[in-house]
């Protein structure tokens, strides 16, 4: 796969996997990061998806993908099993987040987490001026029907980070033009000024 035709935030995740590792895909959909990191980083790649559509599609492709539910499934997996975890733009879906990650966290030696941020500057604009939970590109929903049941904001994340003794080893913050701006805890501007956060986790 052309590295151009995959997401932009997963190829910032690609760019933290090192080859010839274990990867575990939270979420992976029909495995498009999976697909391209054993093609270009030759890693030992395993998927969990929700969806049996997404796991389907996996299937279909090659690759070892399950059906399972990150809220509840992650326990069956032993510790240390993988290098790195990774969850892209799904952690707000779930209905523990704080044990998603120490599960994450449990089962790799790194997990690797990407966000919409609440507290971008777009979304305190919207609620001030309009008084209504705001839709932008990154949060594509009305509230009434969104998976989104646990927003939160760089800041957010960074203080669950810290609760749980997670390590934050690399912080990303995204723009809605896909600029990327990396950033060392605390930084004020990322929590304004990033659309996105993508951050890479160590245990302390």
């Amino acid at each position: 796969m052309n590295p151009t035709q995959l997401r932009f935030d997963l190829r910032l995740i690609a760019d933290m996997v090192a080859p010839k590792t274990r990867v575990l895909d939270v979420g992976c959909g029909e495995g498009e990061l999976l697909k391209f990191l054993r093609g270009t980083k030759k890693v030992d790649g395993r998927g969990i998806e929700l969806s049996m559509s997404g796991v389907s599609g996996a299937v279909r492709q090659g690759l070892s993908v399950i059906q399972g539910d990150a809220d509840t499934d992650l326990k069956d997996y032993p510790a240390g099993a993988f290098d790195y975890v990774i969850l892209s733009q799904t952690l707000q879906a779930t209905r523990n987040p704080r044990e998603v990650l120490e599960q994450m966290l449990r089962i790799g030696k790194h997990a690797i987490v990407s966000l919409p941020n609440f507290g971008h500057w777009r979304v305190r604009l919207s609620l001030l001026v309009h008084g209504r939970m705001p839709v932008t590109s990154s949060l594509g929903f009305a509230w009434y029907d969104t998976p989104n049941i646990h927003l939160c904001t760089i800041d957010d994340f960074i203080d669950l980070a810290d609760t749980i003794g997670a390590k934050i080893e690399r912080g990303i913050a995204i723009d809605s033009s896909g600029r990327t701006r990396p950033f060392t805890p605390p930084d004020w501007k990322a929590n304004l000024f990033g659309e996105n956060g993508l951050f890479l986790l160590g245990n302390k």
